[in-house]
């Protein structure tokens, strides 16, 4: 292992020592087997490679002060998971299989576990695939499940600082109905003309709306959105967007907070009365939004004085984060200690 320089780690990819796989085949999943290889056979009419039967999931191990290793609501991960396998008409990983791999790939690789105070994390990444060859479009019979981790930084280099988005209209993520509330590559590969379009103008990411009308706000980029007014956190309700686990630890942290919730649509028209706005998931947690630029109205809708993250978005970040590391009492049971 070379050395790592755990305070300047970028969030990529680095290789670590071990993945682990399993596959279903014949009707059962396979014993869960240990690998060294960051590759993959696959037959070329994989089910995977041409009719988007894939699903992933992302989830981190964090080093507390005590020396002990935490995951963060991992069962909704698990759960995710499957959801999103039949969603795509996939053959599920079962919750206590996913477990025995998620744990035993993090103590494999317990070396690459960033040390506490670093800031970085051990980034864990399940994926499932229809590795079974079919040439007409119809599920596999063979499937593919592979977890392997690597080391990431902070998503903020110098901490949390807001960022500027667009609305996109002329880019759907997802439609109603369709994929969009399933954690599956598609949806990823849908939203990139978007999201590189918006980088490319000078903006961090983009603001999809909903793919029926253009008049409700769905997605955040790749995270979910979120608005607080009057003392309470509003996220969309919507057909369209994942269901996501730093979201929905949010409302319930919010909530102990004494605020109100709200999950319900939310017209672009409202984003004028939002005290603070941002987006949140796995990978930044909170990304407090600083402005929003809605080329279709020509009108910008500004958040952050001196670019400061709004103070509820901070308290909300720093209770989520504490939690996580082990610095505050778990009230919600949501820490698990990798043994």
């Amino acid at each position: 292992m070379e050395t790592i320089d755990w305070k300047n780690l970028p969030f990529g990819y680095i290789k670590t020592d071990y993945n682990l796989r399993s596959v279903f085949k014949n009707g059962k999943w396979g014993d869960i087997e240990v690998s060294s290889s960051e590759y993959i056979d696959i037959h070329i009419a994989a089910t995977g490679l041409h009719y988007g039967q894939e699903a992933f999931e992302g989830l981190k191990a964090y080093m507390g002060k005590d020396g002990k290793i935490r995951l963060f609501r991992w069962e909704e991960n698990a759960k995710r998971m499957i959801s999103s396998a039949n969603g795509v008409v996939m053959e599920p990983f079962p919750v206590e299989m996913f477990k025995e791999a998620l744990f035993r790939v993090i103590q494999l690789n317990k070396k690459y576990v960033p040390p506490y105070g670093s800031g970085a994390t051990l980034y864990v990444r399940p994926v499932l695939y229809g590795s079974g060859a079919e040439v007409g479009v119809k599920p596999g019979s063979e499937y593919t499940f592979i977890i392997f981790v690597t080391p990431v930084g902070p998503y903020f280099k110098g901490g949390v600082v807001p960022v500027n988005m667009i609305i996109s209209r002329d880019v759907d993520r997802a439609a109603p109905m369709g994929t969009g509330t399933f954690k599956v590559g598609g949806n990823y590969a849908a939203s990139m003309r978007a999201i590189v379009a918006a980088r490319k103008g000078g903006y961090s990411n983009t603001l999809f709306l909903d793919a029926k009308e253009k008049k409700y706000i769905d997605e955040c980029g790749p995270a979910n959105f979120f608005g607080i007014k009057n003392n309470t956190y509003i996220t969309p309700k919507s057909e369209s967007i994942l269901n996501s686990i730093t979201n929905m630890s949010l409302i319930e942290i919010a909530e102990s907070m004494g605020m109100k919730t709200e999950r319900r649509m939310i017209p672009v028209s409202e984003l004028a009365s939002f005290e603070e706005v941002g987006a949140c998931g796995t990978a930044a947690v909170i990304s407090p939004i600083a402005k929003i630029f809605d080329p279709a109205e020509n009108k910008v809708y500004e958040y952050c004085k001196g670019c400061v993250p709004g103070e509820i978005t901070m308290k909300l970040y720093n209770k989520l984060i504490s939690i996580q590391y082990g610095d505050e009492a778990d009230e919600f049971g949501w820490i698990t200690i990798v043994e």
